[in-house]
């Protein structure tokens, strides 16, 4: 990716040299950090070198009578105008230019700050636009037409304020071996922002849980990213996640792709370790029986502050378990209680980030032969 802004533009910190040199760092920094846990080869999936981001914030940055798109600068006390961003999707690049000069030929920029933008690979796109200052039915109105106009939905959104012009989604549709998914991806939730590394993540999350005749356990679900491709390869799939928002779009998206074996629980971890085990009984696990489940695979994907020791605790009781992380340092942290019963079968790093220090991680853990044994004899 060439970009006029590198060395400038916060958003991209490493570029010297290239995409494969970014890379390539990233897989040393890698390899020496988990080094005391795994001694193969990472697998490396990389990302498009441009268009890849298919959701972007941007600052809106007025100057006199004309507005710009900005961004934070490389050295974080100042911010730099700009008029692209080879980053983003090419229906988001396509758009930027058209969309400001129509907020300032139709005068709905007066106290305007910011403008976020979702696309799917089809490219059908959302954008937000942030304001300081209450939306009214002429602002609506104006934005209407500039909606139709580019055949885009737009989200006004002001203090305790949200007005949709269209949808607040896009649906994405995502390839998996061969196999496509369809997603409702929401305005203003947590999305994967590389769709094309997202697809590269799935495939290899499946590749390591096949296991047709088991259940399996997923912790943070979110909206389904993972969950609904793994319905394919279990008898049943009871997932968990503490977001009201993303629970009610995972049960959305298991409907749009006619997926009948998930349920899924709107619960943070230590309650439902309270639940399997008896401890406490839940309204929200009432229709569900947990004696049904034959779990011996879990997955995790948890946010960067990775898990706590006692979800490491209840993690380690299963024979298998597949961690997603976008935080390596954190994952390292875990690993350290994980490995003290499992070993790591496979590590992968996915590229979902490029041109900055951040890399996603996955880790396939395997219960050691000696814990193998001892967990037969406590279940006797």
């Amino acid at each position: 990716m060439n970009c006029k802004y590198f060395g400038e533009c916060g958003a991209c910190r490493v570029y010297e040299g290239g995409y494969e040199h970014q890379l390539a760092l990233k897989v040393e920094v890698n390899k020496e950090r988990f080094k005391l846990f795994y001694s193969g080869s990472i697998s490396i999936f990389k990302s498009p070198q441009k268009n890849y981001r298919s959701r972007s914030e941007f600052k809106i940055w007025h100057i006199e009578d004309q507005i710009h798109y900005a961004m934070n600068h490389i050295d974080k006390k100042s911010i730099v105008l700009i008029d692209e961003c080879p980053q983003v999707t090419q229906p988001i690049f396509d758009l930027m230019p058209k969309l400001l000069k129509a907020i300032k030929e139709n005068n709905i920029d007066f106290k305007l700050f910011g403008a976020d933008f979702l696309s799917s690979n089809n490219g059908e796109t959302v954008v937000s636009l942030l304001y300081h200052r209450k939306l009214d039915l002429a602002w609506k109105e104006t934005a209407s037409k500039i909606a139709s106009e580019l055949g885009i939905y737009i989200i006004g959104r002001s203090r305790k304020q949200k007005v949709t012009i269209g949808e607040d989604y896009v649906t994405e549709i995502l390839n998996i071996n061969g196999e496509e998914f369809r997603f409702k991806y929401i305005e203003n939730s947590f999305t994967q922002p590389n769709s094309k590394v997202n697809e590269e993540m799935i495939a290899w999350a499946l590749k390591n849980l096949s296991h047709k005749d088991t259940d399996l356990l997923e912790l943070y679900c979110g909206a389904g990213n993972f969950t609904i491709p793994f319905a394919k390869n279990f008898r049943k799939v009871l997932a968990t996640e503490i977001s009201k928002s993303s629970i009610n779009a995972a049960k959305a998206n298991m409907d749009l792709n006619s997926v009948k074996n998930i349920e899924f629980v709107r619960m943070g971890v230590e309650e439902f370790t309270q639940a399997l085990d008896g401890v406490r009984e839940f309204n929200r696990m009432k229709d569900i029986d947990i004696n049904s489940y034959n779990i011996n695979t879990i997955f995790v994907d948890p946010p960067r502050s990775g898990m706590d020791n006692a979800t490491c605790e209840f993690v380690s009781r299963y024979e298998t378990i597949l961690y997603i992380s976008c935080n390596p340092e954190t994952l390292v942290r875990d690993l350290e209680i994980l490995c003290k019963t499992h070993r790591v079968d496979d590590l992968a790093l996915f590229d979902q980030f490029p041109y900055t220090h951040h890399a996603e991680m996955g880790v396939k853990l395997t219960r050691k032969k000696e814990y193998q044994e001892k967990n037969i004899k406590d279940e006797i």
